[in-house]
């Protein structure tokens, strides 16, 4: 059990924020370093949200005007915030997160700074409870939900390794790489495979039956950075690698089908969008005073929207809108976008 920071439930409303070029912002009391909406219908009728800092994880619920014509710009309410003693890395919701059962439950893991996974279990009210999971040798890149019931959890890191894990920290099974291990993703509709992308620009996805590699791709560009999973589209896989985003259409070829110059100072995260096939998002490193984010189509050759967040990092889309958020300095960058 820990000791857990209530905050009082708040209401903001906010409007354009044309300075940031972002569309809505939300302030926070410290650096955002991940931000994460929750991919999955958990019945809350906004959408949660969970974002970290140096020491803690706020989950928050948010409304925006174009779901629901009584708000006005953004809607946003601090539901829980947890002290997590360590810097938090990356996040990942459980398909098993519900606010309208009888019992609700909230549940996401977290990477650390420490090269730990903790578990964290609430009844979004008085029960609170928390797991840390040990045996990484080296920083945690990422980590994923990787069953339907919200059973297991893979991660990968530095140390050439995808884990995969149980809710007790028992590893089911390990999968050496050939480099670090920079993103891991699992779809729902391809239920028994997970994609591991290696720093080196390979892509493999492995059977979380047999435990075996079934597919690779490649990069022609390093380092690679960031990939993900087209929900929208099984066969489709993202990726930004030096300074370009990359695009592979499975099976087609183990080589990439397109890609295109990024970010003129290397980019770094890739998230396609949750509601268009053919949308995504890359954003570059953090500069000294600001991070470049990108939104692109597949039919356009120039990004569709380009904005810019002081010292930006995490990248998540909601889950239904065409619209996605960065963290930075003390906020929440909300960016829309027309399909």
């Amino acid at each position: 059990m820990i000791a857990l920071l209530e905050i009082r439930k708040q209401k903001q409303t906010m409007k354009q924020d044309s300075t940031s070029n972002a569309t809505y912002t939300v302030d926070c009391e410290d650096y955002v370093h991940v931000v994460e909406f929750n991919p999955f219908d958990s019945g809350e009728a906004g959408s949660l949200l969970a974002y970290g800092g140096i020491s803690y994880v706020v989950i928050a619920s948010c409304r925006f005007q174009e779901e629901d014509s009584a708000v006005e710009g953004i809607e946003f309410k601090t539901l829980k915030t947890f002290h997590h003693g360590e810097r938090v890395v990356a996040i990942a919701w459980s398909p098993e997160t519900r606010c309208d059962a009888l019992l609700p439950l909230l549940r996401f893991a977290t990477a650390a700074g420490d090269k730990k996974i903790r578990i964290f279990t609430s009844d979004f009210q008085d029960k609170n409870e928390y797991k840390v999971i040990e045996g990484h040798s080296g920083y945690i890149n990422d980590l994923v939900f990787c069953s339907a019931e919200g059973s297991d959890i893979a991660s990968v890191g530095d140390d050439h390794t995808c884990r995969i894990w149980d809710l007790d920290g028992k590893q089911i099974a390990m999968f050496v790489l050939r480099s670090p291990g920079m993103s891991v993703a699992w779809h729902p509709e391809g239920a028994f495979k997970l994609m591991v992308a290696e720093k080196t620009g390979t892509i493999r996805f492995y059977d979380l039956t047999t435990h075996q590699a079934i597919l690779s791709l490649e990069s022609v560009q390093v380092p690679l950075m960031s990939a993900d999973w087209c929900i929208r589209n099984t066969l489709r896989i993202g990726a930004v690698a030096g300074n370009d985003w990359i695009i592979w259409e499975m099976p087609r070829s183990s080589y990439p089908q397109d890609n295109k110059p990024a970010h003129a100072d290397r980019a770094r995260l890739f998230r396609w969008s949750k509601c268009n096939e053919n949308v995504f998002a890359t954003t570059g490193y953090p500069g000294k005073m600001k991070s470049q984010i990108a939104i692109h189509h597949l039919a356009h050759p120039q990004p569709i929207l380009i904005g810019t967040a002081p010292v930006g990092s995490g990248l998540s889309w909601h889950r239904r809108l065409p619209l996605c958020v960065v963290g930075g300095y003390r906020k929440l960058f909300f960016w829309l976008t027309e399909m």
